[in-house]
Formats: C-alpha cells, sequence, structure tokens
C-alpha cells in the first residue's frame, strides 16, 4: 500500500482572498472606538505611572509647577525652579507623554486635567497652543435616519424643520434636545447649567443629528429656517448678554480644562495653513472640533438668520496694545476658510439627501457602508504586501 500524499495546499490566490476576508487588528480599519485605541488614554498612563516612584514623585511636583511652566520663559528666568525642570525632564521619558484623551470617555475631565498637567514637559515651558488632547481619529457610521418618517410633513417644509423632525423621532435625540430646551429657557435661567446641557447634547446625540439640527441649509431668503437654525443653541441663555473682549473671554477658557481642550482641537483641525486657504486636517476634523466648542466659554454660533458666517460672542473694543491680536483671534471664527468650507460641504450634503434627484433613503445607508468597506480593503493592502513573501515561502516548503 503506496504512501498516501500530503494534501496539497490552498493556492497562493486563494490565501490572498482569504486574507482580505480576515477582521483587521483591532483599530487598523474598524469604524468604532476600540480597546486598543484607548490604551494610551491619560487616565491609564497616570496609573502606571503612579506604579514607580521617581514617575509619581514627578507627576505629583510638576502640578504645583504648572503655573510657571505652561507659559514661554526665558531659560535664564530664575521664576522657574531647576526643581520643576527636572520633574518635566523626568517624565518625558514616561508614557504621559503621548497620553491622548476621547470626547466621549469616561472621565473626560480627569483625563483632560492629567494631558494638561503633564503639557508643560512636553515642551520644557514652550507653550504650544494648537497641541490637542484629543485622538484625532474620526470614525465614520452609516446614517441611520428614516427620511420616509417626514412623509408627514409638507414637502415645502424647510430642511431645519425637518431635521429638527427627524431628532423628535429619535427617543434619545429627543431626550437630550428637551433637557437643554429645558436648561436653556425661560426669563431666569441659568448660563452654566445651560452650556452643560448643550456640551451634552452634542456629545451624546448621534452625529447625523447633531450635525443635521445645527447645519440644516436654508434659502438665503428664508428668515424663518435661518432663525430656527441661529436659535439651536438657545443663544438667548447659552451667550452672553453683554459681549465681553475677545481676549478676555479666551483667558477664561484657557483656565478651564475642557475649554482649554476644545479650543486647541479646533485651533489644530480649523486651521488655514496659508494665504491660499490650505486647510490643517480634513474638514470632518474641523467640524467635529467646531461643535465640540459648542457649550463652553467659547461657543460661536451663526451671525444672522440669513447666512452660514459664524463668530464668537465678543467685541476687540478696549484692547488696547492687544487689538491686533484680538482681532486675530475673532478671525479666526468669523473669516476662516477652512471651516466655511466645511460647513458648506455639509449643508450642501444635507441638502442633497432631500432633493428630488437625489437616491433613496436606503441607498444613502448602503453607498456609506459600501465606502467604509472601502476604506476597510484599503487598509488591508500593506497588510497584503507584508504576508504575500511568506506565503510564497510556505507553498515552495509544501
Amino acid at each position: 500500500m503506496g504512501r498516501p500524499q500530503s494534501p496539497r495546499p490552498p493556492p497562493l490566490v486563494v490565501l490572498l482572498l482569504l486574507l482580505l476576508l480576515l477582521p483587521l487588528p483591532l483599530g487598523a480599519g474598524d469604524s468604532l472606538p476600540t480597546e486598543s485605541r484607548l490604551m494610551n488614554s491619560c487616565i491609564q498612563a497616570k496609573r502606571k505611572c503612579q506604579a514607580n516612584p521617581i514617575c509619581k514623585a514627578a507627576y505629583h511636583h510638576l502640578g504645583s509647577c504648572a503655573s510657571t511652566l505652561s507659559t514661554p520663559l526665558p531659560s535664564e528666568d530664575s521664576s522657574v525652579s531647576a526643581d520643576c525642570l527636572e520633574a518635566a525632564q523626568q517624565l518625558r521619558n514616561s508614557s504621559l507623554i503621548d497620553c491622548t484623551c476621547h470626547r466621549r470617555m469616561k472621565n473626560q475631565t480627569t483625563c483632560l486635567d492629567i494631558f494638561w498637567t503633564v503639557h508643560p514637559a512636553r515642551s520644557l515651558g514652550d507653550y504650544e497652543l494648537d497641541v490637542s488632547p484629543y485622538d484625532d481619529t474620526v470614525t465614520g457610521k452609516p446614517w441611520k435616519m428614516n427620511l420616509s418618517k417626514l412623509k408627514m410633513l409638507k414637502p415645502d417644509s424647510d430642511l431645519c424643520l425637518k431635521f429638527t423632525t427627524l431628532c423628535i423621532l429619535n427617543d434619545k435625540c429627543d431626550r437630550l434636545r428637551k433637557a437643554y430646551g429645558m436648561a436653556c429657557s425661560g426669563p431666569h435661567c441659568q448660563r452654566h447649567i445651560c452650556l452643560a446641557q448643550l456640551r451634552n447634547f452634542f456629545e451624546k446625540a448621534a452625529e447625523s443629528h447633531a450635525q443635521g439640527l445645527l447645519l440644516c441649509p436654508c434659502a438665503p431668503t428664508d428668515k424663518s429656517c435661518g432663525e430656527r437654525r441661529r436659535n439651536t443653541i438657545a443663544p438667548s441663555c447659552a451667550l452672553p448678554s453683554e459681549p465681553p473682549n475677545c481676549l478676555e473671554l479666551q483667558s477664561r477658557c484657557l483656565t478651564d480644562a475642557l475649554c482649554r481642550s476644545r479650543l486647541m482641537d479646533f485651533q489644530t483641525h480649523c486651521h488655514p495653513l496659508d494665504i491660499l486657504g490650505t486647510c490643517a486636517t480634513e474638514q470632518s476634523r474641523c467640524l467635529r472640533a467646531y461643535l465640540g466648542l459648542i457649550g463652553t466659554t467659547m461657543t460661536p454660533n451663526f451671525i444672522s438668520n440669513f447666512n452660514t458666517s459664524v463668530a464668537l460672542s465678543c467685541t476687540c473694543r478696549g484692547s488696547g496694545n492687544l487689538q491686533e491680536e484680538c482681532e486675530q483671534l475673532e478671525r479666526s471664527f468669523s473669516h476662516n476658510s477652512c471651516l466655511r468650507k466645511a460647513i458648506a460641504t455639509k449643508m450642501r450634503f444635507h441638502s442633497q439627501l432631500f432633493s428630488q434627484d437625489w437616491a433613496p433613503p436606503t441607498f444613502s445607508v448602503m453607498q456609506h457602508q459600501m465606502e467604509n468597506l472601502a476604506l476597510r480593503t484599503q487598509a488591508r493592502v500593506p497588510l497584503l504586501f507584508s504576508c504575500t513573501l511568506t506565503l510564497v515561502l510556505l507553498q515552495s516548503l509544501w
């Protein structure tokens, strides 16, 4: 009886196709946040630091130095003690130096406090205004809105009313919207409570609902639509009745870890790099950073019911020698080409969703899913190349 033949290995092409179907490693192409992507959060990095006596002592000491190390100072300035500089230097070799936070994580404020405590160690006194503490990964999710529910509305209803209706028909969006509506209404509303509920809405509501409410397109002559859009953030309560100086507004923001973080995120992702308007990052990141400011001291809003220009609720009157700096801050919102383009693009997308010649709602969801599949496949290409040689060698061994 002859020796049984060993089974032939699958062809190389079959192995490659199977590799395409394998799930990606966590974080390589997933559209949802994964645990591996959270491994270097500042909370976890601090926990590791606390287990090391040297790192623990340096972190504790740096916390008392933050006020002097957070502003740029000459190297010979004696107000920065050698102990503070030594503590900062020691932390530069710890996992804290590269830690980040996430917008929807638990204990976000604690994470941000840790980030800004360690921030001086990243530059040893060179204050970097545009450093965002947030992991800048943008996750895409398919649209889950059922546009067929809008049949109850008149066909010529404005788009802001349609997006409001979609929010009302969604239990979570409706609950969050009612919460900030109650907190921000009435003649004696408390602004800090109103802002907290606004933040809660824009952090917890589905991005499609939040962006639909705030960035709904209106015809230039449709005053009621523009008014509904402008009132989305309840400006009568959320914004100061008397506009303060813009630099004072910024100073108050920088003393709060959350507001400071959202401002840095906005300046990172909505920053034009040159006079041609080249933007630092993608429009999706800029929009997310812009929405992140709503509910903070630096809450922006549309300046009128008839256009989509936005601005801070502040003035540069009385800025003295800092007039130019103040105007630069104000223009970073009112004349920001990256933000303007991002808002315009999103509004066009929202308009197309309801246009007569646009594909059915189910198609828009499927299209988004196909785009995600294409991105996942694209993410596998480097993996395929790296594994091809190994598979060829295995073939030769069989």
